[in-house]
């Protein structure tokens, strides 16, 4: 597939038998669902290698579908199946139809509803992470437990003082866990177990700190591996407010991008689309759905302050909406819309693979 061309959409008719299948550590209950509507109903030890066994034994011949919500079981099963030659689909559990009033919940039932979905073209599968951009994936998820690790300790450590009427010794700045901070830290005259206390948490900060290093140290050299990954962080790293780290999380977040089919599948991979109410005439458009992965929507908020300051035009979108709001929510109202910007700008120079030139006005 070269980049121009589009993944195919499921067709069911393609297909004899649907398989809806229900997950769990130790077991998969399946459900076949045949074109006469036949419903057969089996449950399994976890081994995807007996799946595929025992639908190539069970139906010889006919062209077979799955479909399973994504978990905690991760992507081994897909992998299987794709590897035996199946259709296989992974579904994002909140998309999958379900009848309502309905208040029985059971694999048999899990099953049945997602093979009939199946059959009816009524789901579509989330975007498979495949090699380099799956270990990308789970090395930025490393990195983010750190990163959020960190803050957690940094608080609890601020807390402590406080609580015992502690001044902090350092400034309200972005620079207030320098060295001198830290070893002012050390220092502290206090009593003896609040001293421990605080000795604990700043092992876990530096201990914490260096494992965010070498994380990331990791991903570059992952990145620089692969000549279709580092090619498009380069590119999205001439857009302003954009690094190394948010550009390697948005491309661990979209994976292959040839899959990128307008600037509203980007936006909603963020949860920076609007939410929309409209009937006849009115159109009605509220907030942001917030769906999609929160952070890498958060970090796309962090990109929009540092691009305001540097990008005359994102600066000028900023202003602009801030003078329409005046309230107290106005600065978010505008940052998140620069946010947004900063999306149709990734879409832009991933899908044309050009980087992005700044304009000032």
């Amino acid at each position: 597939m070269n980049r121009t061309e589009k993944p195919l959409a499921f067709q069911p008719g393609a297909f004899d038998v649907f398989t809806g299948m229900d997950t769990s550590k130790k077991s998969i209950a399946m459900t076949f669902i045949d074109d006469a509507g036949e419903i057969k109903n089996v449950k399994m030890a976890y081994n995807p290698q007996a799946v595929v066994s025992f639908v190539q034994r069970r139906y010889p011949g006919k062209r077979v579908a799955f479909a399973y919500e994504a978990g905690p079981t991760g992507y081994g099963l897909y992998d299987e199946l794709t590897k035996s030659g199946f259709h296989c689909m992974v579904v994002s559990p909140g998309l999958v139809p379900k009848k309502p009033g309905n208040h029985v919940k059971t694999d048999r039932i899990d099953g049945e509803t997602l093979s009939v979905s199946l059959r009816g073209g009524q789901i579509q599968s989330i975007q498979i992470p495949m090699g380099d951009y799956r270990n990308l994936r789970h090395l930025i998820q490393l990195r983010d437990t750190y990163v959020k690790q960190l803050a957690g300790n940094k608080t609890r450590i601020k807390s402590l003082l406080l609580f015992h009427g502690i001044s902090f010794p350092g400034s309200q700045t972005t620079e207030q866990w320098s060295c001198s901070v830290m070893t002012a830290l050390r220092t502290l005259p206090c009593d003896e177990h609040i001293k421990f206390h605080i000795d604990q948490l700043l092992d876990l900060i530096t201990f914490q700190r260096t494992k965010v290093l070498e994380v990331t140290r990791h991903i570059r050299k992952l990145c620089k591996g692969n000549e279709e990954i580092q090619h498009n962080i380069q590119l999205l790293s001439t857009i302003s407010g954009i690094g190394f780290i948010t550009a390697s999380q948005v491309i661990a977040c979209i994976g292959d991008t040839k899959i990128l089919r307008h600037c509203d599948q980007l936006a909603g991979y963020f949860g920076l689309a609007p939410k929309e109410h409209s009937s006849g005439e009115a159109t009605r458009r509220g907030s942001i759905t917030r769906a999609g992965n929160p952070r890498m929507r958060t970090k796309l908020i962090q990109c929009a302050w540092a691009a305001i300051r540097t990008d005359q035009e994102l600066k000028a979108v900023y202003t602009k909406i801030l003078t329409r709001n005046h309230g107290a929510g106005g600065p978010n109202k505008a940052i998140v819309a620069v946010a947004r910007r900063l999306a149709t700008r990734i879409y832009a120079v991933l899908t044309q693979q050009r980087p992005y030139v700044l304009r000032n006005i």
